[in-house]
């Protein structure tokens, strides 16, 4: 539509001058206006001469109302429907759109353009049937019109009617077979359609044909990709790099494939020579920073971060990135100054105070660990995740009431968090509140019955008091469908079984826990009392002794030990 109207300008050059002098002309002075397609009445032509000069001026409004002035006066061209259809489009005034689009095709329905417009609005608004319908029409009306071939085709493959759509392509291209766009649009369907040979044999026709189209060397690439055939498609990207050296995103395209097939040296080599075509290239210098972290390249990294930050001091992901790199090469302190310089609107904002505060953590300062994820929760309340780091870290000092009441407080916040529930039952657990600790566990299943770790939790509890063992033996085994190689859920497993003095099934999955974790005491401790009961005490005694190098200040297990030591 803006095409048509710029396409008038010649027309228009003197009409500033004419307009100036307008109230003197006399009635029966000849006038000369824009011309068009249509013939129309003198003060329909000057409406649309104004509608040209306000499109001109950027003003789209402006050159509605004028077209609207113009149609009034000749309400049955449709060469003033059809422009004024298309500016309420541009405009986003759907209604209107649609409104004057339908009553003009009941005028004139030969009107091919128009239907190609109001084809495309369906298509936008998902009304898919009127579109195809419109599409089909213009077909019959124009039965060479590949614009409505190859929009009829990508409808019925968005709607993946896959056979319509390729009988739309093989007509448009029966009718140009050479038709470079609509070869493209149909090898993109055929990827859809997994007919990868035939894809990647239309794409190599294009790219024959039209060398210079980039997006069918995209395309190709892509599929290449979709099949994790990295080395084709990096030779596509470079193959087009021989027509278009200066392609930089192709470079940058090559150097991610490099990493993805695990080629990070050449990689590297990939990225540092886009950044010789354009150094400052701060996608690229980012993307090289990464792929330093990725390598283990710490000091690399950090440098990349600290450079680009020396020109965006205020940007958030870099700081991240520069404290991980500086939290990995295990320069804490300076991590922790980075992390700290992370704004509140920041996606990560919690993240970054979290390692801040895990970073105290391992410097032995856990009051200012607390403290950091306090001032977060007052800066920014909305994170579940602080609420569970901050009572994990009052659970560190054994200070089990105020980590519950941290808890409860984001338990108040996210009433549905099931992870809030958990550390909560957890919690209630370590303070002897077994009951209340069954009804947090209770409230997890309540809103994810998928959650394996609660099921486990509540099936352990009561095997190991001796209680509703069917009941724990059921959640147990519900748990173990949702984890079937979860080591601590097996040690519950059998240890429901072993309360049951179902001594062969016990040791089954006792033994099954221990060969997935191999250095955990209690599962140890567990086999050893199986082995006791069946009356294997050399092999008990070997499980007790390892438990106990493990956890040496278990009272309970040293007492086992010795009680065995001594009966031998």
């Amino acid at each position: 539509m803006q095409k048509k109207l710029i396409n008038l300008i010649t027309c228009c050059l003197l009409l500033p001058a004419i307009f100036s002098g307008c109230a003197s002309w006399s009635v029966g002075r000849s006038l000369s206006y824009p011309s068009a397609p249509e013939k129309y009445s003198g003060a329909a032509a000057y409406h649309y001469s104004l509608a040209v000069l306000s499109r001109l001026d950027g003003d789209l409004g402006g050159a509605i109302d004028e077209l609207k002035q113009a149609l009034s006066l000749q309400p049955d061209s449709p060469y003033l429907s059809t422009e004024l259809v298309s500016m309420y489009v541009e405009n986003s005034n759907v209604d209107l759109a649609l409104s004057l689009g339908e009553s003009s095709l009941a005028k004139n329905p030969g009107n091919t353009e128009l239907r190609s417009i109001m084809g495309g609005l369906y298509f936008n608004l998902r009304e898919y049937d009127k579109a195809i319908r419109e599409y089909q029409t213009i077909i019959e009306i124009d039965p060479k019109n590949l614009v409505a071939y190859l929009y009829l085709a990508t409808i019925y493959a968005q709607e993946k009617k896959y056979d319509s759509a390729e009988k739309a392509y093989r007509k448009m291209l029966a009718i140009d077979p050479d038709n470079i766009i609509g070869m493209y649009y149909y090898a993109k369907t055929l990827t859809q359609m997994n007919r990868w040979a035939e894809a990647e044999a239309l794409y190599h026709k294009i790219t024959l044909q039209g060398p210079a189209f980039e997006a069918a060397w995209l395309g190709l690439a892509a599929l290449y990709e979709t099949k994790n055939k990295y080395d084709e498609a990096i030779g596509v990207y470079r193959r087009y790099l021989e027509i278009n050296p200066a392609r930089i995103n192709f470079r940058v395209k090559i150097a991610d494939l490099l990493v993805k097939a695990n080629k990070q040296g050449a990689a590297e080599k990939e990225f540092q020579e886009v950044l010789k075509m354009d150094p400052a290239n701060r996608e690229v210098r980012t993307a090289l920073g990464l792929l330093y972290y990725d390598m283990r390249r710490f000091d690399a990294a950090a440098v990349q971060f600290s450079s680009l930050l020396e020109t965006a001091q205020n940007d958030d992901k870099l700081h991240y990135l520069l404290a991980n790199a500086l939290e990995q090469k295990g320069d804490l302190p300076a991590a922790r100054v980075e992390y700290q310089k992370i704004s509140t609107v920041f996606e990560l904002y919690a993240n970054a105070q979290i390692h801040t505060a895990m970073i105290f953590k391992k410097e032995g300062r856990l009051d200012d660990a607390i403290l950091v994820l306090t001032q977060a929760i007052q800066k920014k309340n909305d994170q579940a995740i602080l609420y569970l780091y901050l009572s994990s870290l009052y659970e560190e000092q054994k200070n089990f009431t105020v980590a519950e009441k941290t808890v409860l407080e984001g338990i108040g916040r996210f009433p549905r968090n099931a992870d809030l529930h958990y550390v909560r039952g957890s919690i209630l657990e370590k303070m002897n509140r077994f009951e209340e600790s069954i009804k947090s566990m209770e409230a997890v299943l309540d809103i994810d019955p998928q959650n394996a770790d609660a099921l486990n939790f509540i099936g352990y509890s009561y095997a190991d008091r001796g209680i509703h063992l069917d009941r724990a033996e059921q959640m147990i085994i519900q748990a173990l469908k949702i984890k079937p190689d979860n080591g601590y859920i097996l040690d519950s497993l059998g240890w429901v079984y072993f309360k049951k003095s179902q001594y062969d099934s016990a040791l089954k999955y006792l033994k099954r826990a221990r060969e997935l974790l191999p250095d955990d005491a209690n599962i140890m401790e567990h086999l050893g009392d199986v082995y006791l009961k069946i009356g294997q005490d050399k092999e008990a005694l070997d499980q007790y002794r390892n438990a106990v190098k493990i956890d040496s200040d278990n009272s309970t297990l040293k007492k086992k030990l010795d009680d065995l030591i001594y009966k031998k």
